[in-house]
């Protein structure tokens, strides 16, 4: 199959006390290009480190971690941000949008990170909304959108930057269930396109729909199927 597109090698992160606190243990995890994983656990299993890690927002204590082949432990701040810039997109519980931005400079602001010119981005902003449906709310606040509009253009937002792996960090967890169900549709759209998609959940409805269900639960990651 090639190279993998996510690779973690025996990594543990912990958390200094006292005592110390390992939130991931030992963790190993290979994702290729195109598949569809998800990683359930309850509160307090390690989903969120596990997020942290995988998204490079934050280094393992120990192992490796292997993105399209790269040792990004070898990376300094500045190419791990490049690289989350252009490979990875995030989706978040809580949208994450900001307020006094509209629709579409919301969807636009990402690619400032990765380097893409202005006349670009718009029209990439422009074409992801339009994937996800929301193509007539442009130029609307957030605020006046429904919970599962924003998370349309959070989807939006985190795909305009062509990533190779789609985060997914309880997705639907503020999120009703038809507009739960409307939401994972699109994800699974976005993974029949090519997009690597890991869905980091509670729910363990949402965790079924995956191609490959693993469980995470004080720190350590199993594989369910």
């Amino acid at each position: 199959m090639g190279t993998p597109l996510v690779e973690l090698r025996d990594v543990t992160r912990s958390f200094p006390g006292p005592p110390e606190v390992q939130a991931l243990k030992s963790v190993n995890l290979t994702v290729h290009a195109g598949d569809y994983v998800s990683i359930v656990g309850p509160s307090g299993s390690g989903k969120s480190t596990m997020m942290n890690i995988l998204g490079l927002v934050d280094r393992p204590s120990v192992g490796e971690y292997h993105l399209d082949g790269a040792r990004t432990g070898d990376l300094d701040e500045v190419g791990r941000s490049a690289l989350r810039a252009t490979r990875i997109g995030f989706v978040f519980q809580a949208f994450h949008l900001l307020p006094r931005r509209d629709v579409l400079e919301n969807v636009m602001l990402p690619m400032l990170y990765s380097g893409t010119p202005r006349d670009e981005r718009e029209a990439r902003a422009r074409a992801a909304l339009d994937r996800v449906g929301m193509s007539h709310r442009l130029g609307f606040s957030p605020a006046t959108l429904s919970g599962g509009e924003r998370q349309r253009v959070a989807v939006a937002r985190a795909v305009a930057t062509r990533p190779a792996l789609l985060l997914a960090d309880e997705p639907t967890g503020n999120l009703d269930e038809a507009t739960t169900a409307d939401v994972m549709a699109l994800l699974e759209e976005l993974h029949d396109d090519g997009i690597a998609v890991v869905v980091i959940t509670h729910d363990a409805e949402v965790a079924d729909r995956a191609d490959r269900a693993l469980r995470i639960a004080g720190g350590r990651l199993s594989e369910v199927r």
